[in-house]
């Protein structure tokens, strides 16, 4: 009888939640070039600031019905009377400053869009349009923030982008696979490098 095949060896941060295991395993580095879920990505990670992913994470479809899809047009005309019944949704985070950043940020992607022909010819050039793979043994070794995230910062901001801190943009580049920040030891590391 064949042995059992040994359990995956994965980055610790999504402990034992299934919801947090299967965005780590599916979704967590690997490189987006969708504009639309670039978006998506640039207003969760901006929600998240002050709170955990996996909070983020078990409210994002919620997030994702009463945004329209992320559908930065219509997030962009989102007015007043909008912006107060999304203060009264339970299932996303309702913080006044964050939603209106969320709509600020949906101009200045649009902007952005035009300026550049898509979002994402915009956003990768601060990896110059490849994933940059680290070699982190250690959760301890993984920074906050780079060099990268910090300029990616200060021209977001430029561009009239809210919520958009190093470290939240740090966040982001994790997220849509700017860089591979899964440890050396998981078995996401090198199936990253291969895509």
């Amino acid at each position: 009888m064949p042995l059992p095949a040994p359990p995956l060896k994965r980055c610790p941060w999504p402990g034992s939640d299934s919801e947090y295991i299967r965005y780590h395993d599916q979704e967590w580095g690997v490189p987006v070039h969708d504009d639309r879920l670039l978006f998506e990505f640039l207003i969760l990670e901006g929600m998240q600031a002050g709170l955990s992913w996996i909070t983020i994470l078990k409210k994002r479809e919620c997030f994702r019905k009463v945004f329209d899809g992320f559908r930065a047009e219509v997030v962009a005309r989102y007015q007043n009377e909008k912006i107060n019944h999304l203060l009264k949704e339970p299932g996303i985070v309702r913080n006044r400053l964050k939603i209106e950043a969320a709509v600020a940020n949906a101009k200045a992607y649009l902007a952005v869009r035009k300026e550049y022909g898509s979002f994402n010819r915009y956003i990768w050039q601060f990896t110059e349009h490849k994933t940059k793979t680290h070699s982190y043994k250690s959760m301890k070794d993984i920074p906050a923030q780079t060099a990268e995230s910090d300029r990616m910062s200060r021209e977001l901001k430029k561009k009239g982008f809210k919520f958009v801190g190093p470290t939240i943009c740090y966040a982001f580049m994790q997220a849509v696979g700017m860089v591979n920040d899964h440890l050396v030891t998981c078995f996401r590391y090198n199936q990253i490098q291969k895509e």
